[in-house]
């Protein structure tokens, strides 16, 4: 089976890495084409595999193809493959603010249409990925795309309406959890902390913290309550957090990233 790729940046290369990683897919079965050769030798030299100088040559031989340009670009790229993408390819689109019915009318024929929202912590193999599919997906090319997106962190089935909250969450929260990283690390220097090692401690107790929240179970809630000892330190940094409005700015921010999202 080809998997074939159109563009091949940071999050198709993230992909890519995983599927090589877990064994989904040899190098001899991936192809992918970019915009600049520069790009595609840099590709080939890094996974070794089949790069193309066109979208329409990946598109042709592709059983999978994996729709990885920005979104202001996908209908431009779309009207270049349509009339070569074999009817029985399955499509997996990563194109923020596309949907399913907008991929369906561009491409403007009866297709196995997959949905993906990725995050960038699939580049260290800890993505998040909300995938959903039309009625054309059979069983098979769903549990495919779920072990697909898989491979570089953990992805599970969401109803598209959903979509926007995905983003929201997994997509664009990361920006938020490192500009909360730099702060803590701020905070670290000003109370002595060489920068680097403050870096390192602010960004492993994130780590630490969400895999007790994965791997334990435990509601979030409960896990800050274990830190919290009565009258401590923990539970005074907590009061400053809730009167300076801690919670609600994060639910804010994530809300209004949704909003965006929905007028894309």
């Amino acid at each position: 089976m080809k998997i074939g790729f159109i563009g091949l940046g940071n999050m198709a290369r993230a992909i890519i890495g995983g599927m090589l990683r877990e064994g989904i897919a040899s190098r001899e079965d991936i192809l992918g084409s970019a915009k600049t050769q520069k790009t595609r030798d840099a590709v080939k030299k890094e996974y070794g595999i089949d790069v193309r100088p066109t979208n329409q040559a990946v598109a042709d031989e592709a059983d999978v193809l994996i729709l990885a340009v920005k979104p202001q670009f996908l209908e431009n790229v779309i009207g270049e493959i349509r009339d070569v993408v074999g009817e029985g390819t399955l499509v997996i689109s990563i194109a923020a603010g596309k949907s399913l019915s907008w991929l369906a009318d561009t491409f403007d024929r009866p297709l196995a249409l997959v949905r993906c929202m990725p995050n960038t912590p699939a580049l260290v193999g800890e993505g998040c990925t909300g995938v959903c599919v039309n009625d054309r997906v059979t069983e098979d090319q769903l549990s495919y795309s779920l072990r697909l997106m898989g491979s570089f962190g953990r992805a599970s089935l969401v109803e598209e309406r959903l979509m926007d909250a995905v983003g929201a969450v997994s997509g664009s929260s990361p920006a938020y959890v490192f500009m909360f990283i730099e702060a803590m690390a701020d905070a670290g220097v000003a109370a002595g902390m060489p920068r680097a090692q403050a870096y390192e401690f602010a960004a492993q107790a994130v780590l630490g913290s969400a895999k007790l929240v994965l791997e334990t179970g435990k509601h979030p809630g409960e896990l800050k309550d274990m830190v919290c000892s009565p009258g401590g330190t923990t539970i005074e940094g907590v009061k400053v957090l809730e009167e300076e409005g801690f919670r609600g700015a994060v639910m804010n921010a994530l809300l209004a990233t949704v909003e965006k999202s929905r007028k894309l």
